[in-house]
């Protein structure tokens, strides 16, 4: 397991839907070193803190096996060319990563990384309209609800820094509740 990438943003107004709204979802890669602390990555924020940051959302991770996914729904929607990459960072996440996906991740398992740094898996991202926005087609939300390809927030154990190319390994937690599941529970009944 590897983080590919670490990516962060400032927020930013954007129009969407004939409205400014503030964002921070287009997250860039950084090269080196990040800090990491107990808010998340040095150099990152977050427009709404009511749905995203904080102590037990502060840094996001996504697996780089779905980007294909979003590679090939934004091409079929018309959103982008079929050879157009999707970047890291691309989906709002901080951390991108392999090896691991949502139905091995369970609330409370820890990401060890090789620097020191320890985050634990707190709960799954729901996404919303600037979802639909970053993606550029209006069904991204629902896409993202009906494949499980959510991706999952970590809370900051331990700090330190985090770097592209950097191993991990899971500790798992106590097996109580699992990643998917929780999002599956969530958004169950709900349009998005």
């Amino acid at each position: 397991m590897q983080i590919l990438s670490v990516n962060t943003a400032a927020a930013r107004a954007i129009h969407i839907n004939g409205r400014e709204v503030m964002t921070a979802i287009g997250k860039q890669p950084r090269s080196g070193p990040v800090a990491c602390g107990p808010m998340g990555l040095e150099g990152d924020e977050q427009a709404d803190l009511s749905v995203h940051g904080g102590l037990s959302k502060a840094v996001y991770a996504y697996p780089a096996e779905h980007l294909a996914f979003w590679r090939t729904v934004r091409a079929q929607a018309r959103a982008s060319g079929w050879d157009d990459e999707m970047r890291p960072g691309a989906v709002g996440e901080n951390l991108t990563v392999s090896g691991v996906n949502e139905r091995s991740l369970w609330i409370g398992d820890r990401l060890c990384l090789a620097g020191g740094v320890v985050l634990a898996v707190s709960e799954p991202r729901f996404p919303c309209f600037k979802f639909n926005a970053a993606m550029g087609f209006s069904k991204a939300a629902k896409l993202m609800v009906e494949s499980g390809y959510c991706g999952a927030y970590l809370a900051v154990v331990e700090p330190g820094v985090v770097q592209a190319g950097e191993a991990f390994t899971l500790l798992p937690g106590p097996r109580e509740v699992g990643l998917l599941e929780l999002f599956r529970a969530r958004t169950a009944g709900k349009s998005f």
